[in-house]
């Protein structure tokens, strides 16, 4: 087997990279793509001896993108299944979050030994569990619980809070969201592994020593394979001062004693935006700013709009267009020094939260030592089966970038540990992928989005549905917000879907299971859906392609 690295131009969009990357599959003689980050414009191909690059670069070009070949060297033959068999292990695992805990599982379910090594708090680690359970998904939304049930001012319980007066006390919303941390690291992460006799747990800072060993302080672990799931953590800009002033990120963001005065985010993705709506709703006054045009960058225009609006009714101020250009602190506050649209501000808050993306843990992994790569922020390079350039290191898990998502995370943490054990060659990338975003309303989507379309040259049908058109908003008199259809124009077959909904995530998976089984749209509006519910929406949006359903009557066929 031969590897060619391609230098590819044109790619504006993580879409763009998986148009490449199928249209070198499909080239004869071509075993597996490596796409890092679309934005290095670069891609790993491992292919049989003799296929000539001017064919890869060919495929590319049909493609609609251009592509250069910078370097081509030779690969050893694959791992024998042997290899490594006087190992401690069968699987090491470097991590302690989903990806390495499902890995670990899985490994023991086919039969074999694994132990999961994490550095842990005590060396600058996360706790088993990982970024999920223990600074994102779980602690997060328990605060947007919290927060919505003092928005609302209702009898919404929340693990005994149940008023107004109740949730302004911020420690004690602090105290259980730490306290269900807990609970959840422990019954779902420990005990779990501590009832299977095929999986042990080790402490400590992990290091390869070759294919087979990993350093641990002044031990060694040997494995047959290896897997390095050691996650991510917030990317944090070169902003003069910003240091010396003080910043807060998800790993602290939790543990506050006391409610933010005045939080500035930095950034306007997922995580910038739920929490900011959630600490605002918990009495903070709340600044957002954003480096691009919008927030939810890589998102439909109408979507990051409509989300913008509703933020700002409720008293969020966003900004976006804005570049951070200094940080510092002045009589105990947080001063930001920015240009806003063109004019220069300084904004100043009690609290700072750099919420700007994210960047690998693989510092001093030993990668460069073994010539496995990574790529932008340090992002893991894995190929399409998770395997790295070392035939016996696979990857798994926010290590190798996007989609960050602990569900994902959990299925390539299985797969990893089917294909280094088994042989066997599962392909990473699930389609359809539904995602969700936890702000109110919610923002939901899955497949292609009317920006990707453009980009990808598709040619497609937009429906869109405002939620007033839906009985079950009517009635819950909370009609914020819009479902988008999008099907292919020749074919009637359902691609994508954007939501901006208050629970509007709970639609997504009929939307997803009907792209996945290539549904068309008359299929969809020939599905009987219960009147007075939200999942109707969807159907009453599929049916807006060739109707009116402003029109139509209550339970409309």
């Amino acid at each position: 087997m031969q590897q060619f690295n391609l230098e590819v131009e044109g790619m504006t969009c993580a879409g763009c990279g998986e148009h490449v990357a199928g249209a070198v599959r499909g080239v004869e003689g071509v075993d597996k793509v490596r796409m890092g980050d679309w934005t290095e414009g670069r891609a790993s191909v491992v292919a049989e001896r003799g296929v000539d690059p001017e064919a890869l670069t060919a495929a590319v070009a049909d493609a609609g993108y251009t592509a250069h070949v910078e370097a081509v060297r030779s690969l050893s033959s694959a791992v024998s299944p042997d290899d490594g068999a006087d190992a401690d292990y069968d699987l090491v695992v470097v991590g302690g979050g989903s990806a390495a805990f499902a890995a670990a599982l899985k490994a023991s379910e086919l039969g074999h030994r694994a132990v999961i090594i994490n550095d842990g708090p005590g060396a600058g680690g996360l706790p088993v569990g990982g970024t999920c359970v223990n600074v994102g998904c779980v602690p997060s939304k328990s605060l947007i619980r919290a927060a919505e049930a003092h928005h609302t001012a209702s009898d919404h319980p929340f693990d005994g809070i149940t008023s107004e007066s109740d949730v302004t006390d911020f420690g004690a919303v602090i105290d259980q969201v730490q306290a269900l941390v807990d609970d959840l690291q422990q019954y779902k992460y420990l005990d779990v592994v501590d009832g299977d006799p095929n999986v042990t747990m080790r402490e400590g800072r992990a290091r390869l020593a070759d294919e087979h060993t990993v350093g641990l302080g002044g031990d060694t672990v040997t494995g047959r394979r290896i897997l390095l799931a050691t996650g991510a953590r917030t990317f944090v800009p070169d902003i003069p001062g910003l240091e010396e002033a003080g910043y807060l990120t998800n790993e602290e963001l939790y543990r506050l004693d006391e409610r933010p005065e005045h939080l500035i985010v930095l950034g306007g993705g997922y995580i910038a935006l739920e929490n900011a709506q959630a600490f605002a709703r918990l009495g903070s006054e709340v600044t957002v700013l954003q480096r691009s045009g919008q927030i939810l960058s890589r998102e439909d225009e109408d979507v990051a709009e409509g989300l913008t609006e509703y933020l700002r009714e409720e008293s969020l101020a966003i900004h976006t267009s804005t570049d951070v250009q200094a940080a510092g602190r002045a009589n105990g506050m947080i001063q930001i020094e920015a240009e806003i649209d063109g004019t220069h501000r300084t904004v100043t808050g009690t609290d700072l939260l750099v919420a700007t993306g994210l960047q690998a843990n693989t510092d001093a992994l030993g990668l460069e030592d073994l010539g496995i790569d990574t790529h932008g922020r340090g992002f893991l390079a894995v190929d399409d089966t998770l395997q790295t350039a070392v035939p016996t290191v696979y990857g798994a898990g926010d290590v190798i970038g996007d989609p960050a998502f602990v569900y994902t995370a959990a299925r390539e943490g299985e797969l990893a540990a089917q294909n280094a054990l088994q042989g066997t060659a599962h392909d990473r990338h699930a389609t359809p992928l539904p995602w969700v975003i936890f702000t109110d309303p919610q923002v939901a989507g899955v497949g292609t989005g009317e920006r990707e379309a453009a980009r990808q040259g598709m040619t497609v049908d937009v429906s869109k549905l405002p939620l007033d058109q839906v009985p079950r908003a009517q009635a819950a008199r909370d009609p914020r917000g819009f479902i988008k259809l999008l099907r292919e124009k020749d074919t009637d077959r359902l691609v994508g879907a954007r939501i901006l909904a208050p629970e509007g995530g709970e639609l997504l998976m009929e939307v997803s299971l009907a792209i996945q089984q290539n549904m068309t749209v008359q299929d969809l509006t020939d599905m009987l859906h219960p009147y007075l519910t939200l999942s109707e929406g969807v159907k009453l949006a599929a049916l807006g392609f060739d109707r009116d359903v402003s029109t139509l009557s209550c339970c409309a066929t």
